[in-house]
């Protein structure tokens, strides 16, 4: 049985960026989750596209809960206004949190904190851990080095061909939505260590 995920969870950056299209893919992907029904599960940090994901949910609605660590509390400004926020004791265990919640993943453009989040979940896809989709939204071009690096991986004998395939590409927000269809059968399978 197919549906489309009840909870995504989202990984984008702590910063805004220097286009202010990247803002405004956030604050429309929030807006979206909102208007489907759709639970967001974030970093937790009102800072950055982050907060404007967490700040347009909110304004339009829905629910949202942030997981972030104890000692990022300061740095991200921890979102108060959040549905549910939860205060972990290390990146480990918030990835973890987030990963057990979410039904499907979306990536928006971020830095190296993304860049750890969406590789982590695409290694536990490669080895079979779960079978979530894993979508990221190209913004403006913001996907195509991400996708260059998995490439030469793959070209460099470091990956199958395969293993591209985990990670969907999607222009926009909608395709994402479409994207983010949860199969109940044979899911989730929890990651018991990191």
């Amino acid at each position: 049985m197919s549906a489309i995920a009840r909870t995504i969870a989202v990984f984008c950056g702590s910063r805004l960026g220097n286009d202010p299209v990247y803002q405004q893919v956030a604050e429309h992907a929030g807006k979206v989750l909102a208007r489907e029904g759709i639970r967001l599960v974030y970093g937790g940090g009102a800072n950055g596209l982050m907060g404007v994901v967490a700040d347009s949910v909110i304004r339009a609605g829905g629910d949202v809960t942030g997981v972030i660590p104890e000692f990022l509390s300061e740095r991200e400004k921890m979102h108060e206004c959040v549905s549910e926020l939860i205060v972990t004791t290390s990146m480990h265990e918030r990835k973890q949190i987030m990963f057990t919640r979410a039904e499907a993943f979306w990536i928006l453009p971020g830095g190296f904190g993304t860049f750890d989040e969406m590789m982590e979940i695409l290694t536990w896809r490669q080895l079979d851990r779960h079978d979530k989709p894993i979508i990221l939204v190209n913004t403006d071009g913001w996907g195509e080095a991400v996708m260059a690096m998995l490439k030469t991986a793959v070209r460099q004998g470091f990956a199958s061909e395969q293993a591209c395939a985990l990670l969907q590409v999607v222009p926009d927000v909608e395709t994402a939505l479409a994207c983010s269809v949860w199969r109940e059968q044979g899911i989730p399978v929890s990651v018991d260590t990191l």
